[in-house]
């Protein structure tokens, strides 16, 4: 036996023809009852790479711009003479070192905030049997 999966839709019919006779638009109503939480999954581990890649990227171009300007000189400087770092060489910015941890840490965040997406999916999906589902009206304007 084949299991079709159908989405529920009903219309207002009066409410549209008034809407298409001023505007020439179509509204419907759509019942939204399940998220698919692969799909979810998916689609949050793609978001949140390129996000983390963005900021990144954003960072890389902020470092780069306070090693021009002396910033991270006059700031490893300054915590050399308080007393942090190796007292012989000083203190000093390693920017691999900071960006590799960098990119771990938003690895990690990556997986962690799509798995939260996921679950608050399945969630969605629970709540929704017994509720019902949320009930969207889209329209069309021509």
């Amino acid at each position: 036996m084949v299991k079709r999966m159908r989405a529920v839709m009903t219309a207002d019919e009066a409410s549209t023809r008034r809407d298409d006779a001023r505007s020439g638009s179509r509204k419907t109503r759509v019942v939204l009852r399940h998220v698919d939480a692969w799909s979810v999954l998916k689609f949050s581990l793609l978001f949140y790479f390129c996000l983390m890649l963005v900021f990144l990227f954003a960072l890389l171009i902020l470092y780069w711009i306070l090693g021009l300007i002396g910033v991270l000189d006059s700031a490893a400087h300054l915590l050399s003479t308080a007393g942090f770092g190796d007292p012989n060489s000083g203190f000093q910015f390693h920017g691999y070192w900071i960006f590799s941890r960098l990119f771990l840490i938003g690895v990690a965040g990556v997986f962690v905030w799509s798995l939260v997406n996921m679950l608050v999916a399945v969630l969605y999906n629970l709540v929704s049997d017994v509720i019902g589902g949320i009930e969207l009206t889209l329209g069309e304007t021509r």
